[in-house]
């Protein structure tokens, strides 16, 4: 090889590494723009979850290390002092996705400009936590201001919720933005009524992106919580029905509290626990009490009575196995948690507010 020869294959090696070297510090700048993204307060064009900032595991790493611990902290102390606020905090999350994806818009009051979500039909006297939010976002931006998002902190919530009532755990992907805005009619139109049919549930459930089978193990949230006696009034309706999967001594006895408790308690405002044997212990006793008809809501007890022989088999497959419930419930989560939302967003400073 000659002189100039080498020279030659020396400049394009040395051409090839540069191109490389910039390819790699391209990649890099990349990975820390989302990573800026993730912490920045300014609204961005692309919607959270898309293929260049994907949601993660890891957003707040360096931004607000402590967010998670500060987090549970909150929810642990709320559930503690009121068990039931384990099942509102999750509903919380369920509610607000719902909506126009996982946005916190279910967390805005109303303006001049907008009506919110929480006087809509789903959501009056009947979502609660809003204090607790409100609590673990104050402290979250003394320790790391502007860096985590009310949605975030909702999906967060709504795991520690279900982990501190003996259900299972997963890691939560962040970097969710918060919406400027929120919908009365949205909220009244998407959210999955008590009295829905199970056709109605999963043309709910795939209006956002969920399966059947999502739908079913998400609706085993309800082995949690409580309930008005407006909300399974239909129910009391069946004490002469002969049909499958009706059970007579647990319908007279919601006649009786909502009738005693009624008089008392404005019309109708007494709760029942969703699942009387364990009410306050996330496990597949819900899906135990659809099979020997005690389901509260009309939508619940429908996944069994109802006209789909899919949903039967997996409350009876949830019923056996609860570790099949667990499995499926966390995924279905993730899924439901990964619904995107307004692509304009911004981190809030109070979550009841746009900044």
């Amino acid at each position: 090889m000659n002189l100039e020869a080498y020279k030659l294959d020396t400049q394009t090696l040395f051409l090839q590494l540069r191109m490389a070297n910039l390819l790699v510090l391209c990649i890099v700048i990349l990975k820390l723009a989302c990573s800026v993204l993730a912490a920045s307060t300014t609204s961005f064009k692309q919607g959270y979850g898309d293929s260049e900032c994907p949601l993660g595991n890891d957003v707040y790493q360096n931004s607000c290390p402590e967010a998670e611990s500060i987090i549970f902290s909150w929810v642990e102390k709320a559930v503690f002092q009121d068990p039931r606020m384990a099942a509102s905090l999750l509903r919380l999350h369920f509610h607000d996705c719902f909506v126009n994806g996982c946005d916190a818009s279910v967390l805005l009051d109303d303006t001049e400009l907008f009506l919110g979500e929480k006087t809509a039909g789903p959501n009056l006297n009947s979502l609660r936590g809003f204090e607790v939010i409100d609590a673990i976002k104050s402290e979250l931006e003394l320790v790391c201001p502007e860096a985590v998002s009310c949605a975030d902190i909702l999906a967060i919530a709504a795991r520690d919720s279900v982990v501190l009532s003996g259900g299972p755990s997963w890691e939560v992907q962040t970097g969710r933005r918060d919406s400027l805005s929120a919908s009365k009619q949205a909220a009244n139109n998407n959210i999955p009524g008590p009295n829905s049919t199970v056709d109605v549930l999963i043309a709910n459930f795939q209006n956002v992106g969920l399966s059947l089978r999502d739908m079913v193990a998400l609706s085993g949230g309800h082995t949690i919580g409580k309930a008005r006696c407006t909300t399974f009034s239909s129910r009391l309706q069946g004490s002469s029905s002969k049909s499958a999967h009706v059970n007579l001594d647990f319908i007279s006895s919601l006649q009786q509290l909502c009738s005693s408790g009624g008089r008392s308690t404005n019309n109708g405002n007494t709760v029942a626990h969703m699942d009387l044997v364990t009410p306050a212990t996330f496990d597949n006793q819900y899906y135990i009490n659809l099979l020997s008809g005690e389901g509260l809501l009309p939508s619940d007890q429908v996944l069994v009575n109802g006209n789909n022989d899919q949903t039967r088999q997996l409350v009876q497959t949830y019923a056996e196995d609860p570790y099949a419930f667990f499995e499926d419930f966390k995924n279905s989560m993730l899924r439901m948690g990964s619904i995107p939302g307004s692509p304009h967003g911004q981190i809030r400073r109070n979550c009841r507010t746009v900044n």
